[in-house]
């Protein structure tokens, strides 16, 4: 008879866990808050090592239909506007990590993860029912979901993101901490932007206290554009998200290029949606295996280790989690704590390495002064050697230096 898991969290972690889970031979249930799949419009970079996974669940051919592939990653001066360095992606990439780097529109990630499920897995979808409290007591998982029923399984996997329920219970109700940084969004049609302002490839701007990322996604049809800035952020985090006011991402950027400003301003115009507003949270990097999974409770993705978005890996790591995730559960031949205990103990400190590396990042991406200049002088200097990341990319633990 098949072990039975139980998946609180719809978004792109859960559905990953599901897919997973399903691969190693395990029956899914799957239960979300939402009363329908939905992810808000905003773009994701999948390096190679995440492509991978996808390849491996048979994914290549619906990524290609709905993701956009740039040719390569460039860093340019938010004041001066000059380029500072250039990194081959395309096929460059290809070469150096066996995967193409991607940048994908977050809902047609979710939906070729959910079609995948629908498709490829037995996974039992519970919408609008979360999972809000559970019972461990060794041989079995008992959850109470938001309507009251009683759910038993065999192990629980919370991918219930950055305020996960499941977390609080497990190891302690300790909110996300603030870091300080505001995140404003926008999906623009690249035909409603000038020629000039269109792009195939990822554009990072760096400045004082705020950076910029803009780059293709939905098979370059439409652009991303994320500005990163510096400030307070309101109390109510956990429910906050709203159209953003135009006016204080000017105000924001007085001091900058006018091409960057260019850009955004043609952006507010032409912006279905306008501006999005969101301010990041994030944890301290995973401390051990316990704090990803305990007895017959184990934690993925967001609900595990959010992280700052200076390395482009949130959703990464947690597509990762889910393909260590399938290779524990598939050990048959150990008790479930255990598959939990070796899933976690592979991806602990990669997490947690990425969670810094992406703290240090953005340091480095908003230094002011002569922090500022040492990394300008360093981009230009060392070029594609400061930004590749190998251990990163190839998943193989090596070290590297990264900016």
């Amino acid at each position: 008879m098949k072990k039975q898991v139980l998946v609180a969290g719809g978004g792109i972690g859960g559905l990953a866990a599901a897919l997973g889970a399903s691969r190693a031979g395990w029956d899914v249930r799957l239960y979300e808050r939402a009363a329908a799949f939905s992810e808000v419009g905003a773009g994701v970079q999948i390096g190679p090592n995440v492509v991978r996974r996808l390849q491996a669940w048979g994914l290549q051919q619906p990524l290609q239909a709905v993701a956009a592939f740039p040719s390569r990653l460039q860093v340019r001066s938010a004041v001066s506007g000059s380029e500072l360095a250039v990194l081959p992606l395309g096929p460059a990439a290809v070469q150096r990590y066996g995967a193409a780097y991607a940048t994908i529109h977050r809902a047609d990630l979710h939906d070729l993860l959910l079609v995948a499920v629908n498709k490829y897995t037995d996974t039992q979808l519970h919408l609008a029912q979360a999972i809000d409290s559970f019972a461990d007591d060794g041989s079995a998982v008992t959850v109470r979901t938001s309507l009251g029923k009683e759910v038993e399984g065999d192990a629980l996997i919370g991918a219930d993101g950055l305020w996960s329920r499941t977390r609080m219970q497990l190891l302690g109700p300790v909110a996300p901490r603030v870091t300080g940084h505001l995140a404003y969004r926008a999906l623009v049609p690249q035909h409603a932007l000038p020629q000039a302002l269109r792009t195939g490839q990822v554009t990072a701007w760096l400045g004082p206290r705020l950076h910029a990322v803009q780059y293709p996604v939905r098979r370059g049809e439409l652009q991303n554009i994320v500005v990163i800035v510096q400030g307070a952020a309101p109390q109510d985090l956990e429910n906050w998200d709203h159209a953003a006011n135009a006016a204080g991402l000017d105000h924001a950027l007085q001091g900058t290029c006018g091409a960057l400003q260019d850009l955004l301003r043609s952006v507010s115009d032409r912006s279905p949606a306008g501006w999005r507003l969101w301010p990041l949270c994030d944890r301290p990097p995973v401390r051990n295996a316990d704090e990803m999974a305990r007895g017959l409770v184990g934690l993925l993705g967001d609900a595990a280790h959010p992280m700052r978005p200076y390395l482009a890996q949130g959703a990464g790591m947690a597509i990762e989690d889910a393909a260590e995730l399938q290779r524990a559960l598939a050990m048959h031949d150990l008790d479930v704590p255990l598959r939990l205990r070796r899933y976690a103990l592979n991806r602990w400190q990669r997490n947690a390495r990425v969670q810094a590396r992406s703290t240090r990042n953005g340091r480095i991406f908003h230094a002011v002064g002569p922090v500022r200049w040492g990394r300008d002088w360093s981009l230009r200097l060392l070029g594609e050697r400061v930004l590749d990341v190998p251990w990163l990319y190839r998943g193989d633990g090596s070290s590297a230096s990264s900016l």
